[in-house]
């Protein structure tokens, strides 16, 4: 069999129809690249949108639990300061009782003194016993005060712990009641945002995210509106606008960084989620 032979004309058709099948598989990749991106957006947004239904339920039910723990710790600090105010009531008891035997020790030794100097001299160390008795009570009544004055702190704090646990309690009752009616919604939304992540490269993924997570909105893929980002409202150039339908690479907003699509991509992607 005769060896087929091709000429250069025809070498250089075939390498131009290659190069062109080729590109066309990369444009397809890319298109089917912002698609995804678009439809993980979509379904995100959704998820916000649950999240924003629960409004700031999660954060205020945070706060009164850090509340609770916080008064829950003060009424017992003022209790150990109870404990230990009542200890030193009863150490002052015992040194008062100390001082009153003292007391009836130096009474007798009085009755056997042999001149006026060591009657004199008893009589000093009763007196300053009396001294010593009487700073012991002084120390008892302002204890006692302190104690009145601690346990007031309690009661207003355990009337406000009581009302902050009702409050909590119902906080997270009524978070449990929206849960319960988006549960299905966000589990089957979660769902479609992790198949969407698959057919997205780690790189487009983390970029994604990033932009994200810095967006108020929470929009990392817009499309364009009126000529502009669809994220930050900045005009986007005709030349620039012709580059994103085309959709042979990923393009970004130069404003904001966000990721362009073109209306085509937003309606495939609407259509990929039906």
């Amino acid at each position: 069999m005769a060896k087929k032979v091709t000429t250069k004309k025809e070498n250089t058709q075939e390498n131009q129809t290659n190069e062109t099948t080729r590109q066309m598989d990369v444009d397809i990749a890319v298109e089917k690249r912002l698609i995804a991106l678009y439809t993980l957006q979509t379904v995100d947004s959704e998820i916000d949108k649950i999240q924003i239904i629960r409004g700031e339920l999660p954060q205020a039910i945070q706060d009164l639990e850090d509340e609770i723990a916080g008064l829950e710790t003060r009424i017992q600090n003022f209790n150990n300061d109870i404990t230990e105010t009542n200890q030193k009531i009863t150490a002052e008891k015992n040194e008062i009782a100390e001082h009153n035997e003292m007391i009836k020790k130096y009474q007798k030794q009085q009755d056997n003194v042999r001149n006026n100097r060591e009657f004199e001299a008893i009589n000093k160390e009763i007196e300053y016993k009396d001294l010593q008795i009487q700073l012991c009570d002084r120390h008892l009544k302002e204890a006692s005060a302190h104690i009145k004055e601690v346990q007031q702190h309690i009661s207003a704090a355990e009337l406000l712990l009581e009302n902050r646990r009702k409050e909590l309690e119902l906080k997270k009752e009524e978070l449990d009641d929206i849960i319960k009616e988006t549960e299905k919604d966000e589990t089957r939304l979660r769902a479609k945002s992790e198949e969407q992540e698959q057919y997205i490269e780690p790189r487009y993924l983390t970029a994604y995210k990033r932009i994200r997570n810095a967006a108020r909105n929470g929009l990392a893929v817009v499309s364009i509106d009126r000529d502009a980002c669809g994220g930050c409202f900045s005009k986007i150039p005709p030349q620039r606008q012709t580059e994103i339908k085309m959709h042979k690479k990923v393009i970004v907003c130069e404003h904001c960084g966000r990721i362009l699509v073109d209306d085509d991509i937003a309606e495939k992607a609407t259509s990929n989620l039906k």
